[in-house]
């Protein structure tokens, strides 16, 4: 193997690396800054769903320094397990439950 092409592997190999890294700290930014996680419950068209994934690449830097909510997809709350995901987009938020 020649010097290039080593270079090359391992310039590809951090690179994959870096990206695996910023993945999970947009899911980390969306956890504390938004309150988002697997199976969170989000208010959406007038339905609550449950979250089962959360695009990190429709993030995108804002001109104050932090991210813009992720595009989410869930599934009904009321039939989690009999309904195929729905994708719900950027137009969600955390469903609001009263205190007891």
């Amino acid at each position: 193997m020649e010097y290039g092409e080593s270079v090359q592997k391992v310039l590809v190999r951090k690179i994959r690396k870096a990206e695996q890294d910023l993945a999970q700290l947009k899911l980390d930014y969306c956890r504390f800054v938004f309150g988002l996680a697997h199976r969170a419950r989000v208010a959406s068209g007038g339905g609550i769903y449950l979250v089962l994934s959360v695009d990190v690449e429709s993030m995108l830097a804002t001109e104050e320094g932090g991210f813009t909510r992720p595009a989410v997809s869930g599934v009904p709350a009321e039939r989690p397990d009999q309904a195929e995901p729905v994708q719900l987009g950027t137009d969600w938020a955390l469903e609001q439950r009263g205190k007891d």
